[in-house]
């Protein structure tokens, strides 16, 4: 399945689509909360092996949908190396099946997509484990 395009800003309001990672691969995952338990634990795992996932051609990118302003707090405070980008709106939440909520409130539910360089969706990781994340990627990485 073609992964769906967006175009979102990351902690400095920069903006982010999904074509600036032609030719990559890609791990785009969704969390549901800056500042909470699970999703510190899963953003500082991929700060940790953030150096063996790109030496594996591969680039990370988080999602949820809180302000620019609260991933820029999230970003600073837990030294992330890797963009974390804002879908206020939940448009790209929604466009990905992930949205958790009812209406306009809601949060995204932790997903993870591996997206080859040809942009096509080649796993989807469902009821992800915050501190397992980051491993399960390098392992199927390996496989690729």
């Amino acid at each position: 399945m073609k992964a769906k395009s967006f175009s979102l800003p990351d902690q400095n309001g920069q903006p982010h689509k999904l074509k600036d990672y032609e030719g990559k691969w890609l791990v785009l995952f969704f969390y549901p909360k800056d500042f909470t338990p699970g999703c510190t634990t899963q953003v500082c795992s991929y700060r940790d092996f953030i150096a063996e996932i790109r030496a594996k051609g591969a680039e990370v990118i988080g999602i949820s949908m809180d302000s620019v302003e609260s991933h820029k707090k999230f970003y600073d405070q837990h030294h992330l190396n890797f963009d974390i980008l804002s879908d206020e709106k939940g448009e790209v939440v929604k466009d990905y099946g992930v949205f958790m909520g009812f209406a306009k409130v809601g949060v995204a539910k932790r997903t993870t997509f591996l997206i080859d360089p040809q942009g096509e969706i080649v796993k989807t990781y469902e009821n992800v484990d915050p501190s397992q994340d980051a491993t399960n990627i390098l392992a199927d990485l390996d496989k690729r």
